[in-house]
Formats: structure tokens, C-alpha cells, sequence
């Protein structure tokens, strides 16, 4: 696969379907499997990966966390609860309606990568954005430097 430079990537943020398969793993578990993903692009920024919320059956419990996107619109906050019932508080977010720009995101779970144990892409571990606010996933052939990390914020 060809390498990307971050900088790039477009703002506004841009969604494409892409043929990658997702696997997300935690304690043991595969938790979703699927190479339904859509990735959002945005400058500075890794691509943020979207699967569909069935690729985690039953696991996606909505809490009460709202945030609110300029281009994409409300986004919701899930925890990922186990099958042996940990749960992972706040491991992602979804659009219940997102904008008409985004509408391929409707269904659609984001998930930080930090709380699993292993996420891959086409066999390939992922590394994680820098900080707790963005949920980019790195893999090696995206180039930086991130926003997220200390000091990035106001890029």
C-alpha cells in the first residue's frame, strides 16, 4: 500500500468506503471482525475507521456522553461490554443522524484503539493516536506528524 501524509488529507474531513478488514481484539475475544469499514479523513489527523455497530453484535451499550461535531453533527458514546461483562467505558462514538456529507457513517461505530488489546488492519497492528480526545488510527503507511499529542492542540 502506497503512503499517506496526513497533511494531505482534506478540511473539511472527507468519508470513503475503503477494502481493509478490522479486527479488534480484547482479553483473548475477538469483539468484531468485518472489512464493512469507512474511514474518515482529516488533516493532521490519522484516519479514523468506521464499523458497522453489527460487527460487535450485541456488545455496544449506549451511554449517556454526547459531543458535537462541526461537519459530522452529534455523536454518541458506547461502552463495549464484554462477554465475560468488563466493560469498556466511553471505547467509542456514532452518529444516530449524521449531516448529509456524512451519511455513509449512519450505522457506524468509531472506536478508540487504546482500550483493546490488539486492533489490526489487514494484519497489522494498529498504533493509536497521541492524547484521549481523537480516535486515529496509525498503521505504517501514514505519515506525520499527529495532532492529538501534547502540544498539537492548537495546530
Amino acid at each position: 500500500m502506497a503512503s499517506e501524509s496526513v497533511w494531505d488529507y482534506p478540511r473539511p474531513p472527507r468519508a470513503e468506503r475503503i477494502q481493509r478488514r478490522a479486527v479488534l481484539t480484547y482479553a483473548g475475544v475477538i469483539v468484531a471482525d468485518t472489512d464493512d469499514v469507512v474511514r474518515v479523513l482529516e488533516t493532521s489527523h490519522p484516519p479514523t475507521y468506521y464499523l458497522p455497530r453489527t460487527a460487535f453484535g450485541d456488545q455496544i451499550v449506549p451511554v449517556q456522553r454526547q459531543t458535537f461535531c462541526e461537519w459530522k453533527g452529534m455523536a454518541s458514546y458506547v461502552d463495549l461490554v464484554t462477554p465475560d461483562a468488563t466493560a469498556l467505558r466511553e471505547v467509542g462514538w456514532w452518529y444516530a443522524d449524521p449531516s448529509a456529507d456524512y451519511r455513509e457513517l449512519t450505522d457506524r461505530v468509531a472506536v478508540y484503539a487504546t482500550p483493546f488489546d490488539e486492533v489490526t488492519l489487514d494484519g497489522v497492528e494498529v498504533i493509536p493516536q497521541p492524547g484521549d480526545f481523537y480516535g486515529g488510527w496509525i498503521t505504517p503507511d501514514i505519515i506525520g506528524p499527529f495532532k492529538g499529542g501534547p502540544g498539537t492542540w492548537g495546530w
